[in-house]
């Protein structure tokens, strides 16, 4: 799993760990910089060897490797072209998302300092860390209410920064608690800390719930449980809908399939990135920093990971329409256990959003139904039908049927247009209190 602290600077948005500031500082160090690819690979090689997580692949890495060295393929002089040519040669072997080298000398030298398993997604956050996770409010970019009660929040990465953290979280899941059912969108999380993941995740199941265990460079780990006390409490049980796209990874996909494993609620969107292992960071002679590979996440609740393969979602959508797919999963399961009046709303409510996504084919073109009903005028704008009542604002109208349109923000009113042939000749306003109004077209 990505360590965050690497990949605050990109906002988690890349499964490459290298940072767009750790490139920016690289870049003119390397245009100066010789270095000595031999060297450089023989460390490589000396470190795969001793904690590449799987001890199958970690022969065949160093041998595509010593094939690059018997080839001169390492001979050169400018440090960016030997990382590129030695991240080909192991992603080749290997295909992992995690694996890779860039040159920094900087965070090389920082690393080489630090005490042994600083480089650890699981080391004890730093006081960097902590202030990264904090300017990025530990990741919870967005918290809103949308209609229905349903809370919704955006979670950019799993920060991880110790207390400070998990009292962001609390505060979270105290707005989230307080909805009747909750929308987490992981659509741009590419990963982070293993202890974000179980401290937001123990919300959600049971206290002492196995959740995962790691197979840390070959051998069998810890196995991690749900938290047993929580200060908001647990929000288990209640409707969970999480959005998920091909850039959701890693610790991201860690949470996703424990929503999945455990059936605790709905995954919309796109298969996850398929990035399971976890990584360290490691200095490397000549100014390199190499990420690999050093644990395997197995989900207690399938016994399987999901390196290479991603988790598929519950319902598959395109991304950019995966929260109005869940807000109507969501209003329709809220619909379904209702009162009368609340249920209509509800309905009304998810049939517009549900048009919103799948448009609904109009029996006429959208200019045939522009004109002036009475006091009301019909009109068309930025490819919708605008409703006008004298001179007050206009609202934009959503099919629902082929001559019948309702809006937004008042989805129990519906517009019915009275139609012969290709012409419109009236219409009839259906209002949420029962009440009609018909009204031909003026002439």
């Amino acid at each position: 799993m990505v360590r965050m602290a690497i990949l605050a600077g990109a906002a988690a948005a890349s499964l490459v760990p290298v940072s767009s500031a750790a490139l920016a500082q690289a870049a003119p160090a390397a245009a100066e910089a010789k270095v000595d690819g031999r060297a450089v690979v023989a460390d490589v090689r000396k470190i795969l060897a001793a904690n590449y997580v799987l001890p199958e692949t970690r022969p065949k890495l160093d041998a595509a490797l010593a094939k690059g060295l018997a080839a001169g393929r390492y001979d050169v002089s400018d440090p960016q072209l030997l990382a590129e040519r030695i991240n080909a040669d192991m992603d080749a072997v290997a295909h992992d998302k995690h694996l890779g080298m860039h040159f920094d000398p900087q965070q090389s030298k920082e690393l080489a300092s630090r005490p042994a398993g600083a480089g650890a997604d699981d080391a004890p956050p730093s006081d960097d860390e902590i202030r990264q996770a904090t300017k990025f409010n530990h990741g919870i970019l967005e918290l809103k209410v949308l209609q229905g009660n349903i809370r919704y929040m955006e979670l950019l990465g799993f920060f991880w920064g110790g207390r400070k953290t998990e009292e962001a979280y609390d505060n979270a899941m105290r707005f989230l608690r307080d909805g009747d059912a909750v929308i987490i969108d992981l659509r741009r999380n590419g990963g982070g800390s293993p202890d974000a993941v179980r401290y937001l995740i123990s919300h959600f199941v049971e206290a002492n719930r196995p959740l995962v265990t790691f197979y840390m460079k070959g051998q069998s780990g810890e196995t991690l449980k749900s938290l047993a006390s929580l200060p908001a409490g647990r929000l288990a049980g209640k409707p969970l809908y999480v959005l998920t796209s091909s850039r959701s990874a890693s610790a991201a996909e860690e949470f996703i399939g424990h929503v999945a494993g455990y059936k605790l609620g709905e995954l919309i969107g796109e298969t996850s990135a398929g990035a399971g292992f976890r990584n360290e960071f490691f200095p490397v002679a000549g100014g390199y920093v190499i990420s690999v590979s050093v644990g395997r996440a197995v989900l207690a609740s399938t016994g399987k990971d999901w390196e290479g393969v991603g988790i598929a979602p519950t319902t598959k959508t395109d991304v950019d329409k995966a929260l109005e797919v869940a807000q109507v999963h969501a209003l329709r399961r809220l619909a379904s256990t209702a009162g009368p009046e609340d249920k209509r709303v509800l309905e009304a409510r998810a049939a517009v959003l549900d048009a919103q996504v799948t448009p609904v084919a109009t029996a006429l073109p959208l200019n045939n139904y522009a004109g002036l009903y009475g006091e009301r005028s019909v009109s068309v704008g930025d490819g919708k039908l605008l409703w006008q009542r004298g001179n007050g604002p206009k609202s934009a109208m959503t099919a629902v049927a082929a001559n019948e349109f309702t809006f937004e923000d008042d989805p129990l009113t519906r517009v019915r247009f009275n139609v012969a042939g290709s012409a419109v000749t009236g219409l009839e306003l259906l209002r949420g209190d029962g009440s009609k109004v018909a009204v031909s077209r003026n002439p």
